[in-house]
């Protein structure tokens, strides 16, 4: 194991970070292409729904196992095989013929990611035994997560501004490739524990059962298969229960959320993600259709989020063990929430310079809220539940995204329609009032959303405590 006096530990934490900003900036790197996939592939926008969430979906379904696998394996091993099945999905996807293969290519995307995500906290747990560096070295982790999700859109609007649309794919071949040559000659030497049990057919299940809750979300507007979704969210949730009950070491022990700080994070991570992701998607789909900015411009646009999440990040991360977590998480949502308040006004009134600073206010809120919310979650475990405290960290912060894509995916058309009395065909003639009224709405919603977030986060903080207490440790 390393110790806190390994000369390469921060270079190897920048390794990590790439393989993270992957799998994070993939999120949403579809926002700003989507319109362009619309055309070149012919797809409806429930065909984009699903290219966009089969990403989430996957890695949602697979991680609650995969932390435990790595266990088994080992946590290096893992990254790495990640890595090479990242590489090899993104060239799948940039080649893909039809909606049906992307789909599948951005499925496969989401297993390498979910193997490479969990590798890369207890990577750095392994490295980092130092507590204050850890907390640093996380806050740095969260960061990154941070700004991979908000600069996704604006290095799709790059790539599309000035390669095919397939680039958004081929950019994660390099990175993916040299992640993995520097892990070689990094990271510390790979530890199995070959006791660890990995349940596959858990995962499916879970899987199954979010599928199923996709199913419901995306159909509750067109009743077709509704009774689909309604019947894998059933028969989905239950079969994971009686397996989980069953299983030695369950993926989920429900007695862990009677931590109140663990409980805290991970709806921290939940709402942070889903208002984010939802505003950062109708964002770039709504200046692109009716303001005709160019991908690029809209990327930007919703970019400046990440600028300033980037120095509040890092601060919550230096000033937590002062402050504590009630003010970063509870505050940092508030912030979040009124920057998304600024947008509603400014998108009601069409000022423009108001809505860009309601973006920067709402990066800056979340910046602050994500930095410290792994940390609540993974240092409230008992260390003999670090894996599933670290996978139960990452599928927060995933389910989140899969859930706001399919929620302001769902509601944007289904309002689109309501208000213009069109079917929501956005590859076609667009009704810009109608548009522009139902974004306003959800830019209420995400703001709202958020503000409950801040009320149950500041409810379970009350006590403010000041260090996570890697005291299980």
């Amino acid at each position: 194991m390393a110790s806190s006096q390994t000369p390469n530990r921060w270079v190897f934490l920048g390794v990590i970070s790439c393989g993270l900003l992957l799998i994070s900036a993939d999120n949403s790197i579809l926002f700003t292409a989507l319109p362009a996939l619309r055309t070149k592939l012919h797809m409806s926008e429930l065909e984009g729904l699903w290219v966009l969430n089969a990403y989430s979906l996957v890695i949602s379904g697979l991680l609650l196992g995969t932390g435990t696998l790595g266990d088994r394996i080992g946590h290096r091993r893992m990254f790495e095989i990640g890595l090479i099945i990242f590489a090899g999905a993104s060239a799948l996807a940039a080649a893909s013929p039809n909606v049906a293969v992307l789909i599948a290519a951005r499925a496969l995307l989401g297993m390498g990611a979910a193997v490479m995500m969990p590798a890369t906290l207890a990577l750095l747990r392994i490295t980092f035994v130092d507590v204050q560096e850890r907390n640093v070295a996380i806050a740095i982790w969260g960061s990154v997560a941070t700004i991979g999700a908000a600069a996704g859109p604006v290095l799709g609007g790059f790539l599309l501004e000035h390669f095919y649309w397939g680039s958004v794919f081929v950019v994660n071949i390099p990175v993916a490739l040299a992640a993995l040559i520097a892990t070689f000659i990094l990271a510390p030497a790979n530890v199995k524990h070959p006791g660890s049990r990995w349940d596959l057919a858990a995962s499916i299940f879970a899987m199954l059962t979010m599928t199923g809750l996709v199913l419901l979300i995306k159909e509750i507007a067109h009743p077709g298969l509704l009774w689909l979704g309604i019947l894998f969210t059933i028969l989905g949730s239950i079969a994971f229960w009686r397996r989980n009950a069953s299983l030695p070491e369950p993926l989920i022990a429900m007695d862990i959320f009677r931590s109140r700080l663990f409980s805290a994070g991970v709806l921290t991570a939940l709402f942070t993600m889903f208002a984010h992701s939802g505003v950062m998607l109708v964002t770039t789909q709504r200046f692109q259709l009716t303001e005709h900015f160019s991908p690029l411009q809209a990327g930007m646009l919703t970019g400046v989020a990440a600028i300033s999440a980037f120095p509040t990040s890092l601060i919550g991360g230096f000033i937590l063990h002062r402050i504590g977590f009630l003010p970063l998480i509870s505050g940092g949502l508030t912030i979040m929430a009124a920057g998304f308040g600024l947008c509603y006004l400014a998108a009601s009134n069409s000022i423009f310079p108001l809505f860009v600073l309601g973006i920067i206010s709402a990066g800056a809120g979340s910046g602050f809220a994500m930095s410290v919310a792994s940390t609540a979650i993974v240092g409230s475990a008992p260390k003999q539940r670090s894996g599933m405290a670290s996978a139960i960290e990452e599928v927060s912060y995933e389910f989140g995204a899969l859930i706001s894509v399919s929620v302001f995916g769902t509601l944007l058309a289904a309002i689109y329609t309501r208000n213009s009395g069109l079917e929501a065909n956005f590859a076609g003639a667009i009704d810009a009032p109608a548009l522009d009224s139902s974004f306003v709405w959800l830019l209420g919603f995400a703001a709202g959303s958020t503000l409950i977030g801040a009320a149950t986060t500041g409810w379970l903080l009350r006590n403010n405590p000041k260090d996570t207490a890697y005291a299980h440790e």
